[in-house]
């Protein structure tokens, strides 16, 4: 948030085009932001309040910005938004409450967030920039500044985090530049763009539903089945064999590529072929599958040999015979 503040004011120093819009952005993320605060410090902010946060945030940027869902590029649904109103309010809201919620859930190991988001921040200020649309371009931008200059203290050692008010601040910015781009450019933008950009975030959220239901526990239980978590269980653990703080930071700090090249897997497609529909909802379906498929790879010990990354085996130093 800091860093968010003080490049406002490059902001206005370089020209105050759009920086009223983006004060309002700001006003409508200060809820969620808040109450993630509050459960920093506290600990007894129930993850249902701070959902319900998200959903508030979110409502304020229907009425301050007008970021509100006309379509989702899935003709049904698209007629129910135009005809209802009230459906389309509701479906923007649970949309970005459900992203913050989702970058919060990844927000698990050093650089992770920040990292992934950073993708996102410059496939949406890239759209923006060939769309002409300043606004988002600046603000994804100024988010990206704001997470790199985080990042030097995240990545690799940790030594400041985002808390679940860093985490659903960026988790809002996010949800709320997707659907900028796509209500102000309705006849360019596809939804399916921002959809693929963020769909790291989102599936793992959905799978982790699905999983705990399946399991028959509480859909907003903890647990540690989380894809970064089992990345860090079973593809990285055996880097290093010691329970020290040396050894444990190091293999926290290497979880975090595995999953910023995942993201890159479908932030790069969604990059090139950003006005097609068709490819992005054939990479979307690609990500889905693959996901699943190397999850369970995972969990059942069958991870491809090239993805382990093991311990190196001790230097054996010759004696010498007297």
């Amino acid at each position: 948030m800091a860093g968010l503040l003080a490049g406002m004011l490059v902001w206005w120093w370089s020209g105050k085009t759009g920086l009223w819009q983006w004060l309002l952005l700001l006003a409508s993320a200060a809820p969620v932001f808040l109450v993630g605060l509050a459960e920093d410090v506290t600990r007894q902010v129930s993850p249902a309040k701070r959902l319900l946060a998200a959903f508030v945030s979110a409502g304020l940027g229907i009425w301050l910005l007008g970021a509100q869902l006309t379509s989702l590029g899935i003709p049904l649904l698209d007629g129910l938004l135009l005809h209802w109103p009230l459906f389309a309010v509701l479906l923007t809201v649970f949309a970005v409450g459900g992203v913050c919620h989702s970058v919060n859930i990844i927000d698990g190991y050093n650089g992770l967030m920040a990292g992934v988001a950073i993708l996102i921040s410059l496939a949406f200020a890239y759209v923006a920039f060939v769309t002409g649309d300043r606004f988002v371009l600046k603000a994804a931008l100024l988010l990206t500044a704001a997470l790199l200059g985080f990042l030097v203290w995240n990545f690799p050692r940790g030594l400041l985090f985002a808390g679940d008010a860093g985490a659903y601040l960026v988790g809002f910015l996010l949800a709320e530049l997707a659907v900028l781009l796509v209500v102000r450019h309705p006849s360019v933008v596809s939804p399916w763009f921002p959809f693929l950009v963020l769909i790291y975030p989102i599936f793992e959220t959905v799978f982790t539903i699905y999983r705990r239901k399946q399991r028959k526990a509480a859909a907003g239980l903890p647990d540690s089945m989380h894809f970064h978590q089992i990345i860090y269980k079973r593809l990285v653990r055996w880097m290093v064999g010691k329970r020290e703080a040396k050894h444990l930071l190091r293999r926290n700090s290497l979880t975090a590529p595995y999953l910023w090249a995942m993201a890159l897997l479908t932030v790069m497609p969604a990059v090139l072929f950003w006005q097609y529909q068709w490819a992005l909802q054939l990479f979307s379906f690609v990500f889905v599958v693959s996901y699943i498929v190397l999850y369970r790879r995972i969990v059942r010990f069958r991870s491809p040999k090239w993805l382990v990354l093991r311990k190196q085996a001790d230097k054996i130093t010759p004696v010498r015979s007297l």
